[in-house]
């Protein structure tokens, strides 16, 4: 079932660095998915890479194991984009025609709800290769210049979307990884909006539900978002199919894959976009 409506949301952005109004226009599709379809729309994130979908480097893995307290987005400033810009290269050779127009359509839905741009990489500059050669989704998180660890030439990092992954919201999913963020239900308060049922999750990957415990990310001020996309779905990396993940609130579902929240974009523009004084943003 699809319930199409049209939401309006001006949302008043307070930094105490650089005050920002922000203003979001935008259409938001909402499909009511049973149970099947969530997991069928995130069984190729749940791989072999940190929480599934997620290449960490040494210095980020390091970060999230030291004492503090981490959250959702990364705080670290010089691994966000420049200039509000990500530089990509489609292996178009990986995909066929509507998997391309796939990738175009999520790039644009994040442009359309944010300041920030998506162009074609020029000559040899630093990109992200978004590629479907290896099995499942996962991406690099935020930009990943200058931080590899068995090289010290500069690599192009890497968003791999497998033919299991081209549903929007798993799209658009791995392009937040991209631009920095990590799973909401790892929040390092996350306990009181979730419980982790240990007893269902497979041996050897209960790592994967670890709340985060460094000061490496932030939530920038917006509460816990069951309806994020970068929320896991109830059954993620369970042995038997029962419940890995029950929400304390009823009458909620977690796991959608369908895109943006209304959480989720104003988290994105948090990170990019408060220093602006004024930016209005159309779906088109």
């Amino acid at each position: 079932m699809i319930i199409k409506f049209l939401v309006v949301l001006v949302l008043t952005v307070f930094s105490k660095a650089a005050p920002a109004a922000v203003k979001y226009i935008f259409e938001v599709q909402e499909l009511l998915t049973d149970h099947d379809d969530i997991l069928s729309s995130t069984d190729a994130e749940l791989g072999e890479h940190f929480e599934g979908d997620m290449l960490l480097s040494s210095t980020q893995r390091e970060a999230i194991q030291q004492a503090g307290t981490s959250r959702n987005g990364l705080r670290n400033n010089t691994k966000r984009w420049p200039n509000r810009t990500v530089v990509y290269q489609i292996i178009e050779e990986d995909f066929d025609e509507q998997q391309i127009n796939m990738i175009e359509e999520g790039m644009a839905d994040i442009a359309n709800k944010s300041c920030l741009r998506f162009r074609p990489r020029i000559n040899n500059e630093h990109a992200v290769i978004i590629q479907g050669s290896a099995s499942g989704c996962y991406s690099n998180v935020g930009l990943s210049t200058g931080d590899h660890d068995d090289s010290e030439e500069e690599e192009d990092q890497v968003l791999n979307l497998a033919k299991g992954c081209f549903k929007h919201g798993t799209v658009v999913h791995e392009m937040l990884h991209t631009l920095g963020f990590y799973h909401m239900q790892s929040t390092y308060d996350r306990d009181d909006f979730v419980q982790i049922v240990w007893e269902n999750i497979k041996p050897g990957v209960e790592y994967n539900f670890a709340k985060y415990t460094v000061d490496t990310v932030t939530d920038f001020g917006v509460p816990y978002d069951y309806g994020s996309v970068m929320h896991y779905p109830a059954t993620a990396f369970s042995k038997n199919g029962n419940k890995t993940i029950i929400p304390l609130q009823e009458d909620v579902k977690i796991g959608q894959r369908i895109g943006l929240s209304e959480s989720d974009v104003l988290k994105l523009n948090r990170m990019y976009c408060v220093d602006k004084e004024s930016i209005s943003y159309v779906a088109k």
